[in-house]
């Protein structure tokens, strides 16, 4: 198996290189193709990435502020998974944690959405891993510290927009031990369904923790204004009140 070979653009970059580049952007962080009325609202900033007057995180920012990505992932999701997928979409990976999760979540309710995007961007994780030049992309096992990292990361990375919900991150309804397929969260007896299902072989992930990250769950839900919170709570099936 050939070795994943990332694309960089650089000041030698032909005009086909770069059309190649952007169309990586775009199945990177859309998830698809864009539609041609989309095309032409990022029309400005495409010339400008095509003829080397911005570079690829210039051309990143563009997008993540653009309606066509907000319209997107951001208005349709709640603020917690919105967040989540920015990871999956600029970062290459899940969120690490909840104290990531939490900062983030601060950003986003006190400064905005735009914020948010800039702020991932210019960090400094982003800078070291992709530099100004490379198109993001999901991360390579050897970049987790941990296979419980890995895994929640992987999972993220294959699922598809909307696959399971809108609502929940996956670090939440993998680690509480739910079953979110189909958009609705559902608790399973049993094992973790995400670890069968997922990566069997991966033994050293942990088991579901239930009691703290539902107490964790609790003091996110609590930084969230009373739409939000209502929002994430209502795409929990009812066996998850508790929750």
């Amino acid at each position: 198996m050939n070795e994943f070979q990332p694309i960089t653009v650089s000041r030698r970059s032909s005009r086909e290189e770069r059309e190649i580049a952007l169309m990586q952007i775009y199945r990177q962080v859309l998830e698809r193709v864009p539609y041609s009325y989309e095309r032409k609202a990022m029309a400005k900033a495409e010339r400008d990435f095509l003829s080397d007057k911005i570079g690829v995180r210039r051309f990143l920012k563009e997008l993540g502020h653009s309606r066509v990505y907000l319209d997107s992932f951001y208005y349709s999701s709640a603020n917690l998974k919105f967040l989540e997928l920015c990871f999956k979409h600029f970062m290459g990976r899940a969120p690490i944690n909840q104290d990531e999760i939490r900062t983030y979540c601060d950003i986003l309710m006190k400064q905005g959405v735009h914020h948010v995007i800039t702020a991932i961007l210019d960090s400094e994780e982003y800078r070291k891993v992709f530099g100004c030049f490379t198109v993001p992309y999901a991360r390579q096992t050897k970049y987790y510290e941990s296979p419980k990292a890995y895994l929640e990361s992987d999972i993220l990375n294959h699922e598809h927009i909307a696959q399971r919900g809108r609502a929940v991150p996956t670090l939440y309804w993998h680690q509480l031990g739910l079953n979110c397929e189909g958009g609705v969260c559902m608790t399973i007896e049993g094992e973790n369904p995400a670890l069968q299902n997922y990566h069997p072989e991966v033994k050293e992930a942990e088991a579901p923790q239930g009691t703290r990250i539902q107490q964790e769950l609790l003091e996110l839900l609590h930084g969230l204004d009373a739409v939000e919170a209502q929002r994430l709570v209502a795409s929990l099936h009812r066996k998850q009140d508790r929750v």
